[in-house]
């Protein structure tokens, strides 16, 4: 009797390499309780092949910050909330209603949060104390998990400090800010630098998210790249988002209108033909035990099979409801889904 093929994920890497978080690629930002409820509806329609962050931040009327917090959190525990996939943007450590912010949310949402998100942290102290008041909160509210973090770094000391951030355990991602960023250079950083074009141009501003994606990718996190403001123009956000992915290592993008999620999923997912040839390696890998193989005259080992691997995660975590989606037997052998029934 033949042994069980060993799973790419097993065969592949070390236990702390598999660590990496498995978020989707898109993050949706929605503020106004309108906006926040159709976006739980698109994520419903479309599925968990986006993140919902609830703006707490942005989206509260000023002195409304706590009545805010508690419609976050109303929605976050009701029923829209289907896949667990909702976060919330909180104030910046320094805000005069933070620690009261999260602490509404964690007291009645946080089971449900799938993460908080710590704008504006000036460097690692910044994080730390954010770090300190949701474990704080989370005690009090005797939950069992610790509430994953995300930061933004658009601050000079953010940017001065992104490996340690990088590095802080309970950090899970790390987002550019790239409007909040360009205007902290007081006017040095031209407007255009904002723009779908010039984000990519600016010298100061592609180093920001340069150094930001390689400190994520060394310590295990996940770069999450920041805004297109032109939401109407479609072209552009796509070519903005397959920029950030396949020349700038994002794996990640905001979104800031419901028109932008289908696209940033469709940049960021691999092509069908990138997704027939890492199926072809993957399984003749694993019918080799995972030895060298030549396919279509060229070698391939276990660095270029991580590749391919990885490259099929992507491709599952980006398949839309009723969208294009990885081969049925794919989906059973490598990711667990059971084979559709027969009409049969």
């Amino acid at each position: 009797m033949s042994a069980k093929p060993i799973h790419p994920r097993d065969a592949l890497f070390d236990p702390d390499e598999r660590d990496v978080p498995a978020l989707p690629v898109c993050d949706h930002y929605s503020g106004v309780e309108a906006r926040m409820r159709k976006s739980l509806e698109l994520q419903a329609e479309l599925g968990p092949v986006f993140d919902v962050t609830l703006d707490g931040e942005d989206g509260a009327p000023v002195g409304g910050e706590i009545e805010h917090a508690h419609l976050i959190a109303e929605l976050a525990t009701g029923p829209a909330n289907r896949f667990g996939r909702v976060g919330a943007r909180v104030q910046a450590v320094d805000h005069r209603r933070f620690d009261e912010v999260v602490n509404v949310l964690v007291a009645r949402a946080g089971a449900r949060l799938a993460y908080l998100m710590i704008p504006k942290a000036r460097g690692l102290a910044d994080l730390v104390r954010a770090a300190a008041v949701v474990d704080e909160a989370s005690s009090r509210a005797g939950l069992r998990r610790a509430i994953p973090l995300h930061a933004l770094v658009e601050t000079h000391g953010a940017l001065r400090e992104v490996q340690a951030l990088a590095a802080h355990p309970r950090i899970e991602s790390l987002s550019f800010g790239l409007m909040d960023f360009v205007s902290a250079h007081r006017g040095a950083i031209p407007q255009s630098a904002m723009g779908v074009e010039g984000q990519f141009e600016h010298p100061l501003v592609v180093r920001a998210k340069l150094e930001i994606a390689a400190a994520c990718h060394g310590h295990g996190k996940v770069p999450s790249h920041c805004v297109v403001t032109e939401f109407k123009h479609t072209a552009a956000l796509q070519q903005a988002a397959e920029r950030a992915c396949r020349q700038f290592g994002y794996t990640r993008m905001w979104s800031i209108h419901p028109g932008q999620v289908r696209n940033i999923v469709e940049a960021f997912s691999p092509t069908a033909a990138e997704v027939d040839q890492a199926i072809e390696i993957i399984g003749a890998a694993q019918a080799a035990g995972w030895a060298p193989i030549r396919h279509h005259d060229t070698l391939h080992d276990r660095a270029s099979y991580r590749y391919f691997w990885q490259l099929l995660e992507r491709a599952h975590r980006t398949s839309m409801t009723g969208g294009a989606q990885l081969p049925a037997e794919v989906r059973q052998a490598w990711f667990g889904e059971p084979l559709p029934a027969s009409n049969s």
